[in-house]
């Protein structure tokens, strides 16, 4: 057999060459694939936004990206963590008032804790809360000329009260402090038909946790530049101006979370307001996108919805308010 042509032992060469290359770029190219298909930023739940309110244990098994982006977008209306007040007088009786209202949310009154107890030992039944309130159904008066307007504001044309007054009055407390210190976090809020006058109260899901959903600016002023949508007889008369702090309507209570297994507690309660801005995980993955218009979290992504808590100013010349529980 004859030597190789000139032409064959260039094709080997070649050959050899673009396979050595190949092979080598090889590990370079994987690299680059890989990361045109890194795993995308993680979607946040409802349950993520609780467990991140929670005791320390449950809120660390958190992916630390999803409770970075959660945290951004939280306005804590009390601290987070309990403080440990330093006992200067002057200062006590500066702040007194102030501290006072921490504790009560941090650790309320004996009747609501026993409610959220309540909640966890039932498993979680929304009966067991049900069974708290005095069966005396009171009819809903006319509220700000609601009745005029065809408005029906809550979900009966009745409501009730719980059997502790303690409980009612916390409810009254838990709506006042919203109020006065929205404007502390940019949320300046008035209790009115048109603005606050509700939440939702509900059992948690996985941890049978209490807590209250309440919606503030809940019937914006139609304005034909500004905010188009018709949204029923309720809307009537409003002067809820829509604007960023509608960013800011979401406000959640959280109870003091009992242990389900000794008498011992897990998490101090918790108000805070939930920054719903567009550029937020809130906004991107816990408002359904057919109400991202109006920034609504919905109640039953949080848990078992047990009762509407509803505070009405049922007064004429000057406001009177009372609860009323549908």
């Amino acid at each position: 057999m004859g030597k190789p042509s000139l032409c064959f032992k260039f094709t080997i060469f070649v050959s050899l060459s673009l396979t050595v290359t190949t092979s080598s770029s090889l590990p370079l190219f994987q690299n680059i694939l890989s990361q045109s298909t890194a795993t995308p930023i993680p979607k946040a739940t409802p349950s993520d936004l609780l467990s991140l309110l929670g005791p320390k244990p449950k809120s660390s098994t958190l992916n630390p990206l999803v409770a970075q982006q959660l945290n951004s977008c939280l306005k804590f209306l009390v601290p987070f963590t309990p403080l440990r007040y330093q006992s200067n007088q002057s200062s006590l009786r500066l702040a007194s008032k102030s501290r006072e209202e921490n504790q009560l949310i941090w650790w309320p009154p004996e009747p609501v804790l026993d409610l959220a107890r309540l909640a966890v030992d039932s498993g979680g039944d929304p009966h067991a809360i049900h069974r708290a309130l005095d069966p005396t159904m009171i009819p809903v008066p006319d509220v700000e000329g609601s009745k005029e307007n065809q408005c029906e504001l809550t979900r009966t044309p009745y409501g009730r009260r719980f059997i502790s007054e303690e409980l009612n009055s916390y409810l009254e407390f838990l709506f006042e402090l919203i109020a006065a210190r929205g404007p502390s976090v940019g949320l300046n809020v008035s209790l009115n038909r048109h603005d606050l006058f509700h939440g939702h109260l509900f059992i948690a899901t996985d941890t049978g946790r209490l807590g209250i959903l309440f919606h503030a600016k809940e019937y914006p002023a139609y304005e034909k530049e500004v905010f188009t949508y018709n949204m029923g007889y309720c809307q009537t008369g409003s002067n809820v101006t829509y604007d960023e702090s509608m960013n800011l309507r979401n406000i959640l209570w959280l109870a003091p979370l009992p242990s389900n297994s000794t008498r011992a507690w897990l998490a101090p309660g918790v108000l805070v307001v939930l920054d719903a801005r567009p550029d937020g995980i809130i906004y991107r993955d816990l408002v359904p996108e057919y109400v991202n218009f109006a920034r609504t979290i919905y109640e039953d992504d949080l848990g078992d919805v047990v009762v509407d808590v509803n505070y009405l100013n049922v007064g004429d010349a000057v406001p009177t308010y009372q609860i009323f529980i549908c």
